[in-house]
């Protein structure tokens, strides 16, 4: 149960817990990184955070704190994009994820896309593209629109490509909608030397990343509310991935680092590496 003797006995003769000045510190450090992240920290990447800021702190202490406090992060909801139109005569692209699977080893070598919808006060929705590396996690391009057309995707790519996230063989892998099989897209993909890939059909793993995506944004987001209009859809998608989801929120699947922090770390070793190849083939010749 993992509950100390002192703690049961003092439960048992109905004596109140009361917290060490030391256990109320770190309480309260727990619960303003909680609310700094508006609810959407768990255990885990509060644990981060606070071993980030030089406070040593285990997982199960910290999630004895939350549970103290009746802190409860926000929980992603099962999420099924309703957003693909594959009802088209075009030609897929081979899913070329199949050959790469899960080892991607540089920024800039496999970017997956994907397109949901937001709701608004009116009844209406928007929509809303993105473009994330899979291997750093970053959402390297995005944008928002009333129309759910080859523009959308389009101008979210164009967006990746000016950060300098698209490079020649770059994988651009997507569902079979027919925003990614239009012409206009495709001309994008040839001009920028990219390999298009696509799941396969009614296959929704093949692009677990970008769906899990949106599942986050929502959850963290929305909350089950509506934005009130496409503007505020834009202003509000703006500051949550490039003010927080890129450079402030921790991901497990990097180590609990940002994206933005993981990436520039990659960078930095990589160059390191390169600089000791080099020296030790100067000193070769």
């Amino acid at each position: 149960m993992r509950v100390s003797r002192s703690a049961y006995h003092g439960y048992a003769s109905g004596k109140t817990y009361v917290l060490s000045q030391a256990k109320a510190a770190v309480a309260s450090q727990v619960a303003a990184v909680f609310y700094q992240h508006r609810r959407r920290y768990g255990s885990r990447r509060i644990q981060a955070e606070l071993l980030a800021q030089g406070t040593s702190v285990g997982r199960f202490q910290v999630r004895s704190l939350m549970r103290r406090q009746s802190l409860h992060a926000i929980a992603a909801k099962c999420f099924r994009p309703q957003t693909t139109d594959s009802q088209h005569s075009s030609q897929v692209s081979p899913n070329l994820l199949l050959d790469v699977g899960n080892v991607v080893h540089k920024p800039g070598e496999v970017i997956v896309g994907d397109i949901t919808y937001l709701p608004m006060m009116s009844g209406k929705w928007s929509y809303l593209a993105t473009w994330q590396d899979k291997f750093t996690r970053r959402i390297v391009g995005w944008a928002v629109a009333e129309r759910m057309t080859d523009e959308l995707v389009i101008k979210a790519f164009e967006k990746a490509i000016r950060g300098g996230s698209v490079r020649t063989s770059t994988i651009v892998h997507t569902d079979r909608g027919s925003q990614y099989v239009s012409k206009n897209f495709r001309t994008l993909l040839a001009a920028n030397k990219c390999r298009q890939s696509m799941s396969r059909r009614a296959n929704c793993w093949d692009n677990a990343q970008a769906e899990s995506l949106f599942s986050r944004y929502k959850a963290e987001l929305l909350e089950d509310g509506l934005f009130e209009d496409t503007a505020q859809a834009k202003s509000e998608t703006f500051t949550y991935i490039e003010g927080y989801y890129n450079r402030v929120r921790r991901h497990s699947a990097l180590d609990y680092k940002t994206p933005e922090e993981f990436e520039r770390e990659w960078h930095i070793n990589t160059k390191k590496k390169e600089s000791s190849s080099e020296r030790v083939m100067s000193g070769k010749t």
